[in-house]
């Protein structure tokens, strides 16, 4: 038997304890989590599905303690309509679940790029990155409160596959078609061998992410302005054939969202919140008014956001999808008038990022910022830290220049003797 198998061998029983391991570990922190925020935003959301499912109005509900209203959109309530039908601990781990599984692909795209580059194994790396995420508040956040923000984030960075694989066909590199679709004939699989080869399917994750929460709708401008038209009328197509379908099994709740609920900045949590880390929340507490003045909140929200937009227009110029991407979701996470810890998925790739850079200022930054993602919230909260930090990387944020591709080899002729 070869050496390498022998060695191969050798390492699987220690690759299986070690999965083995970290699959325990996870679901002891998972566990953790759910304990510890008692998954505040799911019981809202599980009571008012089930008195929607008796009969009753969805946005009627409110917590009797807190006063909060459910606030998310028909379409999410429907998807998540059969997990009113369970325990609410129930519902809580299979949304953990799936929320750990989606930051785990999620980590697949946005590090397995990095471990490549570095000449490294990109298991490790992943799984590397996907432990040190799980232990950030905005992961902890939307583990423990229940909230799908894992799986919007998962969403919208599957749409960065089919920007990455776009861009392979136009600098006409081959990819290779999944063995599981190649091995099976036919022309449906023939369209879905072809879409999934060249990117054709950008832009369904935004527009589905889209379609259950306000927040990815500025992905869906970002894919305007990253002159991604194709991808962007795929997300607004995606977008509005799923509020259509809402609109057809729950009309009365669609009318009701996009006429008042949707405009209720305050149905869930008051603005002045510590845990609103979104311009309007630092600006309301500054003020130490209800609401932030509106004129003022635009302005500034609008230089930012078309900051952002512009950063991220040059970041993809240069060939980082990851980059212009991340600094869309900084840009939305600090424009919007509610973004609380859970909504701050993006500081994770943004913190990534400046590690990948290779300059030492910028990895320190990027373990400074990694510590505060770890540390007890409250003193971040009410520093306004994490508000700060949507702003700065908005601005600051550096990427990646893509390595020019390699010149194609030229073909010598070689004279030959004429004649016979």
């Amino acid at each position: 038997m070869p050496v390498s198998q022998k060695r191969a061998l050798r390492a699987a029983p220690t690759r299986s304890a070690l999965v083995a391991v970290g699959g325990l570990v996870t679901l002891a922190l998972v566990a953790l989590f759910l304990s510890r925020y008692g998954l505040s935003t799911l019981a809202v959301t599980h009571a008012a599905v089930r008195d929607w499912l008796g009969g009753a109005e969805l946005y009627a509900y409110r917590e009797p303690v807190s006063g909060a209203g459910v606030a998310l959109p028909p379409a999410l309530a429907i998807l998540l309509a059969p997990l009113a039908l369970l325990p609410l601990k129930a519902a809580g781990w299979l949304l953990a679940l799936a929320g750990v599984a989606a930051l785990l692909l999620a980590t697949v795209v946005l590090a397995g790029p990095v471990a490549r580059r570095h000449g490294r194994r990109r298991t490790p790396l992943v799984l590397a990155a996907a432990a040190l995420a799980l232990l950030t508040e905005p992961v902890r956040a939307a583990l423990g409160e229940g909230r799908p923000e894992l799986l919007l984030f998962g969403l919208v960075v599957a749409d960065l596959v089919a920007l990455r694989r776009a861009r392979a066909v136009r600098a006409g590199r081959v990819r290779r078609t999944p063995c599981w679709l190649a091995e099976r004939p036919g022309p449906l699989l023939d369209r879905l061998r072809q879409g999934w080869a060249d990117g054709t399917w950008a832009g369904i994750g935004t527009g589905l992410a889209a379609a259950f929460a306000v927040t990815p709708l500025f992905f869906l401008a970002g894919l305007m302005v990253l002159r991604r038209r194709r991808a962007a009328v795929t997300a607004l197509t995606t977008a509005v054939t799923v509020t259509l379908a809402g609109l057809l099994f729950a009309p009365r709740e669609t009318v009701t969202w996009f006429g008042d609920t949707l405009w209720e900045l305050n149905r869930t949590d008051p603005l002045t919140t510590p845990g609103n880390q979104a311009l309007a929340g630092v600006l309301a507490r500054l003020y130490g008014c209800p609401a932030p003045p509106v004129l003022v909140w635009l302005s500034f929200g609008a230089v930012l956001l078309a900051a952002g937009l512009f950063r991220a227009r040059s970041a993809l110029g240069a060939g980082d999808e990851v980059a212009a991407f991340t600094v869309i979701g900084l840009a939305a996470a600090a424009f919007g008038p509610m973004s609380t810890p859970a909504e701050l998925i993006w500081l994770l790739p943004a913190l990534l990022i400046l590690a990948d850079t290779g300059r030492p200022v910028r990895r320190g930054v990027a373990a400074a910022g990694y510590a505060l993602l770890v540390v007890p919230v409250p003193v971040l909260l009410g520093w306004n830290v994490y508000a700060f930090a949507l702003i700065l990387l908005t601005g600051a944020l550096p990427w990646r220049t893509a390595p020019a591709p390699p010149a194609p080899p030229q073909r010598v002729a070689i004279p030959v003797p004429r004649g016979g």
